[in-house]
């Protein structure tokens, strides 16, 4: 019987030409692709679709909301922990490869091609702290990197594999040629947690609300956010698309604010606020609405199936400013 190998699989050329290199030596590999809030497994998916490589979807995200909150190796420039993501995928992916009988795990990862997770002492501890420091095969980079045990058991010809270094990507493109491969997807960080707009709404939602839900996670990528006070926030539409994304996460409990006569963004208030933040909220959607702003307009609040009016006047922009997230 062949190796069998468990390739973590992002859809991007790394993971294809990883897939390609292994199976160009008889491994039998199966994908595992992961899912959070803070990214997802389209691109995945879709590039194994175009390979034929069945690839199983796993979403991770109470472990991934459990480690996010206090990563033991810290965050990169935002809320990105992606030392400790990487860990965390590695031992999943271990999980499989344990129920599978599986021989090995590997990634696409080239040595050097992210300076925080691609470094050697990085690449070697992600693996040390998996659970499997032997098993973790890095095919593109595998020369520049010590042996691993599929490959001094002989179950992987480290002859075929190769020494790709550094963030350039000449030498992939190459291969893709040499592959046949046609497409493959740009690359692109894809994780949310890296954006700083994104991850200070989360910091926000972590200071501020213990019993978060994952729709509040969501509500994160939608609208702008400004805190009313320490239990409250607004989440104001930016476009028809937020509008409506807002008004379908309606909870009962919460208020939806809306302008009565004049265009205007859908304001959500989750919980639903006490009357000074609803009326807060109001002027706010008064503000980023199209009515005048010399003067009153009317505004509703949708709350616990009641709707009430306000007449407001929108606040001054350096209020506004000041509540931003």
């Amino acid at each position: 019987m062949g190796a069998r190998g468990i390739l973590l699989f992002s859809g991007g050329l790394d993971s294809i030409l990883a897939f390609k290199v292994l199976a160009a030596q008889g491994v039998d590999i199966s994908a595992v692709s992961f899912t959070t809030p803070f990214f997802d497994a389209t691109k995945a998916k879709k590039t194994a679709e175009r390979l034929g490589l069945s690839v199983s979807l796993i979403d991770i995200t109470a472990e991934f909301l459990q480690m996010l909150h206090s990563p033991r190796y810290g965050y990169g420039k935002n809320m990105n922990p992606c030392i400790d993501c990487r860990i965390l995928m590695l031992k999943k992916a271990g999980e499989i490869m344990e129920e599978k009988g599986g021989d090995f795990l590997t990634t696409g990862e080239v040595l050097g091609e992210r300076p925080m997770t691609q470094g050697k002492q990085i690449l070697m501890l992600t693996a040390k702290k998996s659970g499997y420091p032997e098993r973790v095969l890095r095919p593109l980079s595998a020369k520049l990197l010590p042996e691993t045990e599929p490959e001094k058991s002989g179950k992987i010809n480290r002859s075929a594999l190769l020494d790709l270094r550094g963030r350039g990507r000449k030498q992939q493109i190459e291969m893709a040629l040499h592959y046949g491969i046609s497409y493959y997807p740009p690359p692109s960080g894809g994780c949310l947690l890296t954006d700083i707009g994104f991850s200070r709404r989360l910091r926000d939602l972590f200071e501020h609300t213990k019993d978060y839900s994952i729709r509040d996670i969501e509500l994160l990528k939608v609208g702008r956010h400004l805190r009313l006070d320490e239990k409250t926030k607004a989440i104001v539409g930016r476009n028809l698309t937020d509008n409506k994304l807002i008004e379908n996460s309606l909870n009962p409990k919460d208020a939806l604010i809306r302008m009565e006569v004049f265009p205007g963004p859908s304001v959500l208030v989750p919980g639903g606020g006490d009357g000074k933040t609803r009326l807060l909220a109001a002027r706010i959607c008064h503000r980023y609405s199209d009515a005048p702003r010399n003067q009153e307009a009317s505004v509703t609040c949708l709350l616990d199936g009641k709707l009430f009016r306000y007449t407001t006047s929108p606040p001054p922009s350096e209020m506004l400013e000041s509540l931003l997230i």
